[in-house]
């Protein structure tokens, strides 16, 4: 016998009634936009952040399409950070206020400092989270649309590892990885530590894992992230996991062994603690990339030492030689701060003389910029703005010299290219393309007579002009190889990677395994 199933049924006293009515459709999905201001570490952050929405539902917005949540990953690193922030939300105040439902979300380094204050700065605002409770972004959206008020939640400590996140990637052939997260170093201009907290290191496995994941989708090059990256294996999550002071160059020769992981680079090691057997680990690791990033900060032993800087002009100078020795063709970078409080004419002399000696091929300058909550904020001897600005000319002239000087010394080598998407102002213009040498720098090539160059395909070329900041290559292309990454260029598709590793307080034993390579989350700053 049948049953009539349009008829009304109770249950419990609730009427259920069928009806021939079509479904409604469900609601669009909300589209986000993540800004990111800063270093390379909020970079791999905001990749992490837009893992989270999109496992949460959101789309990403077009470029030139208004967004249902936008959301704002800050720096504090300076002073102007806060003022283009801020700046930042005041343009969207107009915008959210004749979009309805419109979301705002402040996370990052600026808002673990300011707290509340972003709030009573900004009260247009929906949520506030800090460094170490990224994945609570998604519940506070929600709780903020529920209860119709601005939620903060900013964590004293980390919650979880940001690599234990879905992660939606930025690019189909370069790839971001942490090694660790926070700094125990404590130079007293610097803020890091107090919005990071103290460095925790991952497990060799779970850093492998990841990886792995990036390579088995095509991604041919990584950036092993970290605040003090040869500080790694000091400071493991896992108790079970012993202080290995020889860990990162173990890590180096491990990634060595990775097939399709064609380019290897790290950043922002700390000069005190840099040994010899990481140098030894990029010269003999063949897809080690010969480029070092070595922040200088001062070349006053003097200043080095105010800024608590645990080693002086002669040491920074013997590594630089040692790398030299074993990669003599290495390019490195630095970081230098200008006007620090205290310094003389004489201190300031003392850096320019480590600039000329060093032969940098690029450098991060700044202006010193005084930081709440940090030691150099206070002291006397605050040097003139207009001194400050001063030396920050001289030591630019100086570098922009020694930097096309070394620049003009390549002209002529044949250099390995990584095409790059567009970094070129005026590639359209000069119809050139845009690559990364081995060793970092930046080339324009002209393409020839060679076609279908894809960004994330590999050629060869001959460098034929030089810039301060770049090299020119317009003789054409010797080679073209393309790669698994050129094809997921041209397809658009970009790495989604789950995530990798365990919670903090929860270890796991031995290696994880590789993430396989169709895993991902459901919807496809320096030393």
């Amino acid at each position: 016998m049948g049953v009539d199933l349009r008829a009304p049924r109770t249950l419990v006293g609730v009427s259920i009634e069928l009806s021939d009515r079509p479904e409604q459709a469900a609601p669009a999905a909300r589209s986000y936009q993540v800004r990111t201001y800063g270093c390379q570490m909020n970079v791999h952050d905001s990749e992490r952040i837009a893992g989270l929405l999109e496992d949460a539902g959101y789309v990403r917005a077009g470029d030139d399409d208004p967004a249902d949540l936008v959301v704002f990953n800050t720096c504090a690193i300076r002073e102007n950070a806060d003022n283009k922030l801020y700046g930042n939300l005041s343009h969207l105040a107009p915008v959210k206020s004749d979009r309805p439902g419109m979301q705002i979300a402040v996370g990052g380094c600026l808002a673990q400092k300011d707290k509340d204050t972003v709030l009573s700065r900004a009260p247009w605002v929906d949520v506030v989270f800090g460094t170490h409770n990224i994945g609570s972004l998604p519940a506070l959206l929600d709780r903020a649309r529920h209860n119709d008020a601005a939620q903060v939640e900013i964590l004293d400590a980390l919650e979880r590892f940001p690599s234990t996140l879905p992660a939606k990637r930025d690019s189909a052939y370069s790839g971001w990885v942490s090694v660790s997260v926070g700094c125990n170093n404590t130079c007293t201009f610097c803020i890091v530590p107090s919005l990071r907290g103290k460095e925790v290191d991952r497990r060799p496995g779970e850093v492998l894992a990841e990886v792995q994941a990036l390579v088995d989708q095509g991604v041919v090059e990584v950036t092993l992230l970290g605040q003090n990256v040869n500080a790694y294996g000091m400071s493991f999550a896992d108790p079970d996991q012993p202080r290995n002071r020889g860990a990162f160059a173990e890590l180096l020769r491990a990634c060595g062994d990775i097939e399709g992981l064609e380019r290897v680079r790290f950043t922002s090691p700390h000069p005190a603690e840099f040994t010899d057997d990481v140098i030894e680990a990029m010269a003999q690791t063949p897809n080690v990339c010969p480029q070092l990033h070595m922040p200088l900060q001062s070349g006053s032993d003097r200043i080095l030492r105010a800024m608590r800087r645990s080693y002086r002009q002669t040491k920074f100078l013997g590594i630089l030689d040692k790398v030299r020795e074993a990669m003599p063709h290495a390019a490195i970078t630095t970081d230098i701060i200008v006007g620090f409080p205290g310094e003389t004419e004489e201190d300031f002399q003392a850096t320019l003389d480590v600039v000329e000696r060093a032969r940098f091929s690029s450098a991060f300058t700044f202006q010193y910029s005084p930081r709440p909550g940090t030691p150099a904020a206070t002291m006397a001897d605050q040097v003139p703005p207009e001194v400050v600005a001063d030396r920050y000319r001289r030591l630019i002239a100086l570098q922009e010299r020694i930097c096309l000087a070394e620049n003009e010394a390549l002209v002529g080598t044949e250099v390995e290219l990584l095409v790059v998407a567009d970094e070129g102002r005026k590639s359209a213009k000069t119809q050139r393309m845009t690559g990364r040498a081995r060793d970092g720098r930046l080339v324009h090539f002209a393409p020839g007579t060679a076609s279908g160059i894809r960004p994330g395909d590999v050629v060869h070329t001959q460098l034929t002009a030089a810039a301060p900041h770049h090299l020119i290559a317009d003789s054409g292309v010797l080679a073209h190889r393309r790669t698994r990454a050129g094809d997921a260029h041209e397809q658009s598709r970009t790495p989604t990677t789950a995530p990798v590793g365990v919670r903090l307080g929860l270890p796991g034993f031995g290696a994880p395994a590789a993430v396989p390579a169709d895993a991902g989350c459901g919807s496809g700053c320096g030393s």
